[in-house]
């Protein structure tokens, strides 16, 4: 049990366990992060309904985009609602988002998919999202890149449970029936994402873990501190250049989240294994080997964030994102030539480890740079980075996808690292100092 070295006890006389919470908070990131699988239902959603790439991508678009949205009213809102009201009613939103898809499916409405999945669907995962970081955040002074890395890995490793054992499983039991899959993986959401919720709450007021003691800060330092709203840090200079770089990574890695499925497989498919066999076995085939790059991308999207997220305790949080940019950059440059589709997986999953690395790095900068008093605020504006990266990134790779399929991967490949290149260069431009309003 976690002591608090000034004295202060919950109304109880106890405390709860931090390390509880913690871990609670991952388990309901796993729940929302399945919705990183999205590219295993791509393929079979269009062949089922007849959309092509872009309307089906569109779904995938919208929950995040509103994901990014939601996080930024949560954030503004969680001392006003709590964090185990938001992130109970995140989990439930989530799961109802599946149960109103499976309708949208019934109906062969693709309008409805968006409300439903999209917009429904997208605003459970906001709330949901932002609650167990910023909230662990408050438990952990002490370690504060290592537990926002930790809890955000859970979202990264959603697509891992998604794409190996959920969907496997009910795509088996219900013979490909995407209908009865969603409804039971919205049950599934809603029961697990709304337990680990119940979980969430905030430290007392005046909490410090035993054998930490708080960096001392001088007058001056502490009244300039105490002057600074959330309003002074959104509308700096310095929140747009972080803003900006966290989009550059996120609009990067997100294009293969939405289609690295498609693109293995179309990589695939003209291998000799394949070609050799039945249209049926080989559709299978091919569906579960981008399952499988799914799977263990998503390993390295959860690591990303528990990895890079405490490296920069160590090396400093925009020296992290540097190399992070700066080695991707290369990356996407290499993926224009790559033709074999082990080393594609293994430049797959080294994005997929850095993308992670923005989600571990970035609510350990916003404390470092704006303090935890208006952390919930600044870093649910920081996630609108994620909304606007969400519908660029993935809507990028489908146009293109659909319009230039010959030359999809140099199209794509080449964009990401314009887009990443100039992420790296505004790194440039800002460092770890804390804020302080400018008087």
């Amino acid at each position: 049990m976690s002591a608090v070295s000034n004295g202060m006890k919950a109304a109880d006389g106890k405390l709860p366990n931090r390390w509880l919470i913690a871990i609670m908070g991952t388990l309901l990131q796993v729940c929302l992060g399945t919705v990183y699988a999205w590219s295993f239902f791509q393929k079979p959603i269009m062949t089922g309904f007849h959309w092509n790439n872009t309307q089906v991508m569109w779904i995938f678009s919208l929950a995040i985009c509103f994901l990014g949205l939601a996080a930024a009213w949560g954030g503004i809102n969680l001392a006003k609602f709590g964090p185990r009201m938001l992130a109970m009613g995140g989990g439930l939103l989530y799961g109802l988002g599946y149960l109103l898809a499976a309708f949208a499916m019934q109906q062969k409405s693709l309008p409805l998919f968006y409300v439903s999945f999209g917009v429904i669907g997208g605003i459970g995962l906001g709330l949901g999202y932002v609650t167990p970081v910023a909230t662990s955040a408050k438990w952990f002074p002490d370690k504060k890149g290592f537990i926002t890395g930790m809890v955000v890995m859970g979202f990264g490793l959603g697509a891992l449970f998604m794409s190996k054992v959920l969907a496997p499983i009910l795509m088996k039991s219900f013979d490909g029936n995407l209908i009865s899959v969603f409804v039971t993986i919205g049950l599934v959401m809603i029961v697990l994402a709304t337990s680990a919720g119940a979980f969430m709450q905030n430290p007392p007021a005046g909490y410090v873990p035993a054998g930490y003691t708080p960096p001392v800060m001088s007058a001056s330092g502490k009244a300039a501190d105490e002057a600074v709203t959330a309003r002074d840090c959104i509308l700096s200079g310095r929140f747009l250049v972080i803003w900006l770089f966290f989009f550059a990574n996120i609009c990067a890695g997100i294009m293969f989240i939405g289609m690295q499925s498609p693109m293995l497989q179309d990589l695939l498919k003209t291998g000799e294994k394949y070609a050799g066999m039945t249209p049926d076995a080989a559709k299978a085939a091919l569906a579960a080997a981008g399952a499988t790059l799914i799977a263990i991308s998503s390993i390295f999207n959860g690591v990303g964030r528990f990895f890079w997220g405490g490296l920069s305790d160590k090396i400093g949080r925009v020296n992290t994102f540097r190399i992070i940019l700066a080695s991707q950059v290369l990356v996407f440059v290499a993926l224009i030539f790559v033709k074999s589709p082990l080393l594609f997986g293994v430049l797959v999953c080294y994005v997929l480890l850095c993308y992670g690395g923005g989600f571990g790095t970035a609510p350990s900068t916003v404390l470092t740079v704006f303090g935890s008093r208006l952390m919930p605020v600044v870093y649910g504006a920081i996630l609108t980075a994620w909304s606007t990266a969400g519908i660029i990134g993935p809507q990028v790779a489908a146009l293109i996808k659909d319009k230039a399929p010959d030359k999809a991967s140099l199209y794509t490949f080449s964009v990401g690292a314009v887009i990443l290149l100039g992420g790296l260069l505004l790194t440039f431009l800002v460092n770890d100092k804390p804020f302080h309003k400018k008087v």
